[in-house]
Parts: C-alpha cells; structure tokens; sequence
C-alpha cells in the first residue's frame, strides 16, 4: 500500500478544486450562451411583431396585384415580386450547376502533377477569399462586365446582336390612325413607297398610301386612314419577343442575375465541397472496386449522399440572393417600374430595392408599405426555402 502523504493529498484537493472550477465556469458559460441566444430571438420577435403590426394593414390583394403609385391606397409590389422571382430563377440556373461542378472538380478530381496542384490551390485560395467579398464589390464588376461588357460590343443603347426584336416607324395617318412601317433595323433610315406594307393599330396589315407634301387628300376616308405624306415625321419604336436577347446585356434581368451569381457562387461551392469531404472514402473505393468509373461514382455514390450538405448550401446562399439589395442598385438602380419583366433583357426592379424606396420617404404611410413588402419577401423567403427542403428530402430518400 503507498503511504499517505500531504503531498499526494495537496493535489487531489488541487484536483477537486479545479474540477469544480471548470464545472462552474461550464455551467456559467452555458448559461450565458442561453441568455445570449434568448435575447437575441427576443430581439428578432420584437421586429417581427412590430414589422407584422405595421404592415398587415396593407396586405392584399390589391397590394400583389399594383405597381408603384404616388397614391399610398394604390400603391404596390407586383413589378418588384416579379423582378425578384425573374432575377432568382435565372440566377439559380447559374449558380447551382456552375457552384456544383466546380465543387466536384476541386474535391473528386484530385490534381496529378505540379502544376494542376499549383492551379488547384490557387483556385482554392481564390474562392475563400472572394466568399468575404463585400456586395457592393461584386455589383460595380457587374455594372462593367455585363452592362456594358466592357464597352467591346458597343453600348446596351446601340447593342452589336439582337434576336427576336422587330422595329418600326410609328407614323399617325391622314386619317389620325397610327401606322407602323417595318424597318430593317435600329439604325436604318426611314423609307415610305407607295403600297408598301404596314400594321394598323388593330395588328392588321394594309398598304400605305403615300401623297406628296402638298398633295390633295383622297376623298375616301378609308384611304385617309392609310394615308401618309412623303414628308411625315416618324417615331422609331420597336416590339420585343419573350426570347428577345442582346449584346451587352445592358441593364436588364440577366446581367442583375449573373451579378448575383458571383455573389453567392463562393458559398455554393464551399458547401458543396463541405458536403463531398463528408461523403466516406470507403463508398467511393466500394464503387470503383466493382469496376464503376469515376464519373460513375461521383454520380451514383457521393454526389446523392452529399445532396443534404449542397441543398443547405444553395438554401442559404438563395436566401441571401433574394435579400441582396447593394449589387441590384449599382445594376438597376432606384427607377420607376411599372410592369414585371417581359425578358431576360427588360428592365425590373426587385422588392429589397422597392422596400427602400418606401423606407426613405418622409411619409409614414409610406413606411407602413415598406412593412408589408418586408412580409411579401419574408414570405417568399420561407416559401422557397420550404421548396428546396422539400426537394432536399425527396433526393435523399431516394438516396437511401
């Protein structure tokens, strides 16, 4: 038996006492991790109640279905919640396929030489960084490389290509019915022959009657009303198509969408690598030793176990592209929307740009708006991101 000793029993009490000391100081600091985490949800519920007290007055259909208005009792968000489904969509058409592959690229294609190391580090290097970014950043190089694309394909005023775009001189009649001549195109000049085709205003084509400046007027008045003199002063106008495209891009749905994309690109693809790392190497050499390829395990082995790990990725990363409000501004800026996009190319506004319009004005009416777009977005929040889990699950047991 060892002796005893005040030696041996000095430091059983110096255990005690430090036991106790980090069992205090666990419990203390669980505690104030608590209180921290309370006040902080009771911080957030204040705004919620006092945002739902201010804003539910407006919320109607009325308010989903108007567009901006001088007129607080008229006014409403259909044009912003429009813009914000175009921008959103297309930018998560970008964003998860260009996020996801790279993410495979970088974790399930490991680099084979020197150089392919050099690259791989250094591209690993550059996502981390470009994650903590600031916004606004993001949106000047939008404002330059998709607006106006450098400038190296003219002006989104004078763009080099266009598809799905028709022109036309608008003229009004002898008749005083407006008549639209085609045109070949943006720059080309304006030509009137006698019995050249034209669009009435009921879409109906006719042929143009073209008289001399001082020339009498036919006596009809049908002809009248496709009658045109040779010196009649035009209007170029022009009629766009759904899949109406242009280069630049100009200031229009898909450069706001491709500028959001470089914002939340480094999040996607720092999830979804999170998510392959996790993925266990024994089901990756499992498939290759049955004789499946590369490709082939990626697909049907890591990608389908990763899938949770990149959905909550892209989840979070989508909801910070619906409240982006920074880079859209330097895109579209703080103008007057009164219809949804009608194309990738049109001009939109998005509901956080249109919720600071209503939040700087004087008017407290206006700030009640403001509150009730803030609901349509937390709402829209909530129900995209009840999508994506929704999608989540069903991937995941289809995976199991």
């Amino acid at each position: 038996m060892t002796p005893f000793t005040s030696e041996g029993s000095d430091d059983r009490k110096h255990a005690l006492r430090s036991g106790r000391a980090r069992w205090h100081f666990n419990r203390i600091f669980a505690m104030v991790s608590v209180l921290i985490a309370l006040l902080s949800v009771m911080i957030l519920a204040v705004l919620v109640v006092a945002i739902f007290w201010q804003g539910t007055g407006n919320l109607g259909l009325g308010f989903l279905s108007s567009g901006p208005s001088p007129d607080v009792r008229e006014a409403g968000i259909r044009p912003a919640l429009f813009g914000t489904i175009w921008v959103c969509m297309a930018c998560a058409m970008f964003t998860l396929p260009i996020g996801v592959g790279t993410a495979i690229l970088l974790e399930e294609f490991p680099p084979r030489n020197l150089l392919l190391r050099a690259l791989h580090g250094f591209l690993q290097l550059n996502i981390a960084n470009l994650a903590g970014v600031p916004s606004v950043v993001y949106g000047i190089i939008g404002l330059t490389a998709f607006v106006s694309m450098f400038q190296a394909f003219g002006s989104p005023h004078d763009p080099s290509f266009e598809i799905g775009v028709k022109y036309y001189d608008q003229y009004l009649s002898e008749g005083d019915h407006v008549l639209f001549v085609p045109v070949a195109g943006r720059a080309a000049p304006s030509l009137l022959e006698p019995g050249m085709p034209a669009v009435d205003g009921r879409g109906q084509v006719i042929e143009v009657n073209v008289i001399a400046a001082t020339g009498p007027l036919p006596r009809d008045t049908s002809m009248r009303n496709v009658t045109l003199r040779e010196d009649a002063e035009a209007g170029r106008i022009n009629f766009k198509k759904w899949y109406y495209f242009r280069v630049p891009f100009g200031r229009g749905v898909l450069a706001g969408s491709l500028t959001l994309m470089l914002v939340i690109l480094p999040i996607v693809i720092i999830a979804s690598q999170e998510a392959l790392r996790a993925v266990p190497n024994s089901l990756r050499e499992a498939s290759l030793g049955m004789g499946a390829t590369t490709w082939q395990s990626i697909w049907n082995v890591s990608l389908p176990v990763a899938v949770p790990g990149v959905m909550t990725g892209s989840i979070l990363a989508m909801s910070r592209a619906i409240g982006e409000a920074a880079p859209i501004l330097m895109i579209a800026g703080i103008i007057y929307i009164a219809n949804p996009p009608g194309h990738l190319m049109d001009d939109f506004s998005v509901m956080p740009l249109q919720i600071y319009n209503w939040a700087q004005r004087p008017q407290v009416d206006f700030h009640a708006l403001a509150a009730s777009g803030i609901l349509v977005l937390l709402a829209m929040l909530l129900f995209f991101n009840s999508l994506a889990v929704l999608i989540r699950y069903k991937l995941q047991s289809k995976s199991l």
